[in-house]
Formats: structure tokens, sequence, C-alpha cells
């Protein structure tokens, strides 16, 4: 009688390489980390890609929450399962997947609406634990390490939940689709699904990192006739026309408030404006620059500093819209899939917002790079 088959071994703790901040602002140091084995519908993902995105640099800087230290930045990755947990029937072993710091449960109020992507069980997560269990997945010496945004994508290995992470095909590059994690989602999403662009209309742009480029590509796309692009580094001039943006405005070379040139530029006022840097103080400049009656200004940045939106009322009452954009209202199980197709069948471009490909061993470099804006996406290639 044959012996009857053996069940698998379960998942074990894994150490792997990973880049540790140790305090805000701090260089990131390579240890050796434990990652635990993947919970109760979670997966352990062997990062194969990962891009480094404003906002990992910005909680990395900030002292406002000096207690999330030692911490594991990065959520902007792609990667393929490594083991799955109980519970787990979406995924299993081999399966490629793109990692996102917001899930979709597909269960709570939010999900079931069908107007909402700021699910209730698998928000933005701040606390630098896991959304189950409120632990971390990583150690060292048996001391935890910090989560960021529940992803932790600067690591060999992360543990993420299952609803954070989407199955995608094993022919899409990994190193290009991983920016669909984050920036360039969330700038596409913004023109589509948060302001909805119409033909014809007018957009400004404040900011033209990978998020405002891919908001022109969106506009763009959705028939805009005029869209202007505001930021202060005169390559983007150039940079910019590829993605669409038919105007160009440098704030540091002009002797008049942005505000007035735009509606110079618009006839009184851009139909949609988008805040795209951080700052909070361009927020306003942006509502300024809408159009009485119908302006709608999206603002998708997170504000190092001054997190407080100051504003006229009249700006409001005049019939002006002030709208907030996560990660471009997309839900990453229903939607994201249709923007990787998108990617696929060459509708979106992608490509062209990676001006860095570095290995891992360089993180450091490419986080320079960020912070003297001299990139837009680097992608980290991880060790094989």
């Amino acid at each position: 009688m044959a012996a009857a088959a053996s069940s698998p071994s379960p998942p074990a703790v894994i150490t792997c390489r990973a880049a540790v901040a140790w305090g805000p602002g701090q260089a990131l140091v390579m240890e050796d980390v434990e990652v635990a084995p993947p919970g109760p519908l979670e997966i352990r993902v062997k990062v194969v890609s990962t891009s480094i995105c404003r906002s990992d640099v910005t909680q990395w800087q900030s002292t406002a929450q000096p207690d999330l230290f030692p911490r594991i930045f990065g959520h902007e990755a792609s990667g393929v399962v490594e083991s799955v947990g109980e519970g787990v029937t979406e995924f299993q072993v081999g399966d490629h997947a793109l990692i996102v710091f917001i899930g979709e449960c597909m269960s709570c109020k939010h999900c079931v609406s069908g107007k909402s992507n700021m699910c209730q069980t698998l928000g933005l997560e701040r606390k630098g634990v896991m959304h189950s269990d409120q632990t971390t997945r990583f150690s060292i010496g048996g001391k935890p390490v910090y989560h960021y945004c529940a992803v932790s994508s600067f690591s060999e290995y992360a543990v993420v939940h299952s609803g954070c992470a989407v199955k995608v095909s094993p022919t899409m590059p990994m190193d290009r689709i991983c920016l669909l994690s984050c920036g360039a989602s969330a700038g596409l999403g913004a023109a589509w699904n948060v302001a909805d662009v119409s033909k014809g209309s007018s957009v400004v742009i404040f900011g033209l990192g990978t998020v405002g480029l891919s908001v022109a590509q969106g506009a763009k796309l959705r028939g805009a006739s005029k869209i202007i692009g505001v930021d202060t580094n005169p390559a983007k001039q150039e940079k910019g026309k590829a993605f669409g943006v038919t105007d160009f405005i440098n704030p540091a070379e002009l002797n008049e408030p942005v505000q007035q040139v735009v509606k110079r530029l618009t006839d009184g006022g851009a139909d949609y404006s988008f805040e795209c840097v951080g700052d909070t103080g361009v927020v306003l400049t942006a509502l300024q620059s809408c159009s009485d009656g119908w302006g709608l200004t999206v603002t998708l940045g997170v504000p190092k500093a001054k997190p407080e939106v100051s504003a006229h009322y009249g700006l409001l009452l005049s019939g002006r819209t002030l709208k907030g954009s996560l990660f471009g209202g997309w839900r990453p199980k229903t939607d994201i899939p249709l923007l990787v197709e998108k990617y696929a069948n060459k509708e979106i471009q992608v490509d062209g917002l990676v001006t860095h490909d570095m290995p891992f061993s360089d993180i450091n470099k490419a986080l320079e790079l960020m912070l003297q804006n001299r990139c837009l996406r680097c992608v980290i290639h991880m060790p094989k």
C-alpha cells in the first residue's frame, strides 16, 4: 500500500537583508532581519522591485512619530509569493503580485458601496504594524521593527495582507508595473476618477513629479485642450511635453502670482487644478487658480509640515470645490488589474517615469536623488 503523501511543512521564519531606518532622516542601514511567517489571510512575498515614492522620504524624515523606529520603509513594489497564510485562497506560491498600501476587504461599508476606496478594514495603516493583530512581522534580535503602510518593501521579503496585493501576469515587467502600486495610479486616478476631467477642458498641475506627470497623462487621454504644468525645475518643461503638458510655468521666473498667469492662460481660471507637491500653501494657490462657478481642485500631495489648509471662504462661496484623493480613488482588487491591462496594451505610459534603475545596495543613493529632485522614480532591483 502506498504511503500517504506528506503535507507541506508550514512556513518558517526567514532571515533576510533589509534597509532599516533607525531614526528620522538617518541613512538606512542594511541589516539582517527576521521575517515571521504569514498569519491568517496574509502572504509573504519575495520583493523583486520597489521604487521610492516621495511619501517614503517625507515619513522617513518626519519627527512627528519618533517612536516608530527602527522601521522599514517602502510601499511601491512588486514581488513573487513565497508562502501563504491560513485562509488564503486567491494566491498560491509562485504567483506574481503588486503590493498596495491600502487594501480592499470586499465586505465593509466602503467596499460594498462602490463609491469609495477607503476600506474600513485595510485602510491606510499609520501605526507601523499589521492590520490584523497590530503587531509586526519584522524583528532584529527578537526586538520588533516597524512596518510602513503595512508593506515595508525595502526588504528582500515582506509580509502583507492578501487584501493588499493584486495578482498579475508573470509576463508583466515587475520593475515597471511596480509604479502602478502607488504613484502612476494615483495621478491617473485623480484625473479620471476624482476629477473626471472632461474633453476640451483646461487643467493646471502643481508639481511635475511622477504623480503630476501621471495626472497630465490622464488629462491628455481624456481630451483636455490645455494642460498647464507648474514646477520650479526647468527640466520638467521638456519632460512634461511627453506626458501631455501644453504650457509650462516656472514660479521662480515670475514677478507676479502664479494664479494670475493661470487665469490669463485659461480665460479666468482652470476647470481643474491638481496639487501634487505636498504643500498646503500650494493647495491655496491651486484653489485660486480655478474658475469661479465650477473650478475643482484636487489635492494629492502629502505635506511635510503645516497640515492645515487655510483658504478664504469666498473661494468656496464662488462655486469652487476642494477634494482630496487617496490612491486616485482606485480599489486595489477591483480596479488595478484594469490598469495593468492598459499598460500591457500600451494605452498608458509608465516606463517614461523611471529615470534610474539601481541595485538594493544603492538605496541611500536613490534617497539622495529624490531629496535633490534629480529623479522621478528610482526603481530598486532586489538581489535574485
